[in-house]
C-alpha cells in the first residue's frame, strides 16, 4: 500500500471516530426530549450471522442512559411462545412512550428462517408479510419512530469471522449449527432477505448497511437514529390517516331494531342450561388437545349481564385452560403504548380459552365518546382491528364476539335493584349513570362499530338479554356450534 493510501485511510478512519463521537453526543443529548415529549423509538437491528449485530447495537446504545432504553433479542422463537401468534413476542416488547427498545433481530428473521426450512408454508409466508407491513404501519400510525436496519457482508466475510470465532474455545459457541447452515445455503438467505425487504420496505423502509466495516456501519446507523428523533422531536408524534381495506363484512342490523322479546321459562332454561354445558365441558378437552385457541370477546351496555353470562360459560370449563380477562381503564403503562399492546401481551396460549369482559373494542365507543384518542386514532381503528382479529384467526383462533343488548328501561330497573340492594350496590358507579345519560351517543358509535368490524372470520352476535337466561343459552349454542365447526375443520 502506498504511504498517501495509509494516510487517507488514517484520516478517514479518524473522520469517521469524530463524526461518530458527535453523534452520539447529539443521541445523548435526545433523551430527556424524547421523555418529555413521550416519544416511543423502535430500532430493529437484523443482518447475516457474524454480520455484528450485537456490536452494532452496543455503539448505538453506549453513551444512553440504560433507564431510556432496552434490548430484546428474539432470534428463535422459544417453544413455548410458538404456541402464541407469530407477532406475539415483538408486539409485546414495544416500547414505552419516552423509550428506545432495540430489537437484536426479530420478525425478518423469524419468517426467512421458517420460510427456508419449510417450517411454514407460502400461504402462511404471505400472511406474515402481511401481518409484518399491518403491524410496522400500526405503530408507525401511532407515532412510533421505527428504524429498520439490515447489516449485510459477504460469503466470504461470513465465513472468515466464523472460521475466527470457532478457532477459539471461549468464542466458538456463539457460531450454532443454524449459523453454519446459513453459510453453506447463503445464496437462498440473500434472494430471501432481499425478497422479504422488498415486500416490507414501502412504508417503513429498510436502511442496508455495510458491515464489512463496523466504524462505518455504526456511523451509519448512528446518522439515520439521529437523523430520524430529530425529525420527529421537530415535527412531533406521527398521527397516521384513517384508510379502509376491503374485509368481508356481515350485514348487522341496528340496535335499535332489535327485538328483545325472546324469553325462556325457568324449566326451560336449566334444561337447556345442563345439556349445553356438558357438551362445551367435553369441547374444551377436544380443543386443548388439538392446540385450539379460543378468543371469547364481550361487550355491552352496563347491567346487560355480561358477567353472569360469562360464568355461564366458564363453569364448565377446566380452569386450568381458561382465563376471563377484565379490562378496565388502561393503567398508566398501558396507556404509554400503542393501544392494542395490553391485548396482545394477554392473548391465551393454543388450546386455551381467554374470555375479555370488555376489549380493544373501547378504542372505538368510550375512548371515542370521553376524547381519551383523536377523531383519526378512533377512525382508524376499525381497520387496525380487523387486521389484529384477522392475524389471530390466521394464528388458527375461534374469535367470536358478543354484544350483549337491553333497552333503556330495563337498565334503569337494573340499576335500581343494584341501588337498593346493599350486597349489589358495588356493581353501580357514578360512570354507569353518567354513560347512561350518553346512550344516543353510545349506541351512534356502537351500531358502526358493528357496520364495520363484523367480519366473516371474527363475527359479532348481538345477544338479546332483557331475559338474562335466553342470552346466556343463546351465548352457549353459539360456542358449542363454532367450536364444533373448529374442531371438524382441524380435523380436514
Amino acid at each position: 500500500m502506498k504511504k498517501e493510501d495509509k494516510v487517507s485511510r488514517k484520516e478517514e478512519s479518524a473522520a469517521v471516530k469524530a463524526e461518530s463521537k458527535a453523534l452520539r453526543e447529539k443521541l445523548t443529548g435526545f433523551q430527556q426530549a424524547i421523555r418529555a415529549k413521550g416519544l416511543p423509538v423502535i430500532v430493529l437491528v437484523e443482518g447475516w450471522a457474524a454480520a455484528g449485530k450485537g456490536g452494532l447495537i452496543n455503539e448505538l446504545i453506549s453513551e444512553i442512559d440504560p433507564r431510556f432504553y432496552n434490548v430484546t433479542t428474539t432470534v428463535v422463537t422459544p417453544e413455548a411462545e410458538a404456541r402464541y401468534p407469530f407477532l406475539y413476542p415483538y408486539a409485546g416488547a414495544i416500547p414505552e412512550n419516552g423509550k428506545i427498545m432495540f430489537y437484536d433481530s426479530g420478525w425478518m428473521e423469524d419468517c426467512v428462517r421458517k420460510v427456508l426450512h419449510r417450517d411454514i408454508t407460502k400461504e402462511q409466508y404471505k400472511a406474515r408479510i402481511r401481518s409484518v407491513n399491518e403491524f410496522e404501519r400500526q405503530l408507525r400510525d401511532g407515532g412510533y419512530v421505527v428504524l429498520k436496519l439490515f447489516l449485510d457482508i459477504s460469503q466470504g466475510e461470513q465465513r472468515r469471522r466464523m472460521d475466527a470465532l470457532l478457532s477459539d474455545y471461549e468464542t466458538a459457541w456463539r457460531v450454532t449449527g443454524e449459523d453454519l447452515w446459513q453459510q453453506r445455503e447463503y445464496k437462498a438467505f440473500r434472494e430471501t432477505y432481499e425478497a422479504f425487504m422488498d415486500k416490507t420496505g414501502k412504508t417503513v423502509p429498510w436502511h442496508v448497511l455495510d458491515g464489512s466495516d463496523r466504524k462505518k456501519a455504526a456511523r451509519d446507523a448512528l446518522r439515520l437514529l439521529v437523523g430520524q428523533i430529530e425529525q420527529a422531536l421537530e415535527a412531533g408524534r406521527y398521527v397516521g390517516k384513517p384508510f379502509k381495506e376491503r374485509f368481508p363484512l356481515l350485514p348487522m342490523p341496528k340496535l335499535a331494531a332489535v327485538d328483545l322479546s325472546p324469553a325462556l321459562t325457568d324449566e326451560e332454561y336449566q334444561k337447556e342450561l345442563k345439556k349445553l354445558q356438558k357438551r362445551l365441558g367435553e369441547l374444551h378437552n377436544v380443543i386443548y388437545r388439538r392446540k385450539i385457541p379460543v378468543i371469547l370477546c364481550y361487550e355491552g351496555w352496563d347491567a346487560a349481564g355480561k358477567g353472569g353470562n360469562i360464568r355461564r360459560i366458564a363453569k364448565p370449563l377446566d380452569p386450568r385452560g381458561f382465563d376471563v380477562i377484565p379490562i378496565a381503564s388502561p393503567e398508566a403503562h398501558e396507556l404509554n403504548r400503542q393501544y392494542l399492546w395490553r391485548f396482545w401481551t394477554r392473548l391465551p396460549r393454543s388450546g386455551h380459552v381467554c374470555i375479555f369482559d370488555r376489549t380493544w373494542y373501547g378504542r372505538v365507543m368510550v375512548e371515542r365518546l370521553e376524547g381519551f384518542c383523536s377523531e383519526d386514532d378512533w377512525q382508524r381503528a376499525y381497520n387496525e382491528i380487523n387486521e389484529f382479529e384477522r392475524q389471530l384467526t390466521e394464528w388458527g383462533a375461534v374469535v367470536l364476539k358478543f354484544w350483549i343488548q337491553i333497552d333503556q328501561d330495563t337498565q334503569l330497573a337494573r340499576f335500581n335493584d343494584r341501588q337498593n340492594t346493599p350486597e349489589k350496590q358495588w356493581k353501580l358507579t357514578e360512570e354507569d349513570w353518567r354513560n347512561r345519560e350518553k346512550w344516543p351517543q353510545y349506541e351512534e358509535a356502537i351500531d358502526e362499530m358493528l357496520q364495520k368490524t363484523s367480519t366473516e372470520n371474527a363475527p359479532w352476535f348481538i345477544i338479546e338479554s332483557n331475559d338474562k337466561k335466553y342470552a346466556r343459552i343463546k351465548t352457549l349454542r353459539i360456542v358449542i356450534d363454532a367450536l364444533e365447526k373448529a374442531c371438524e375443520d382441524h380435523l380436514g
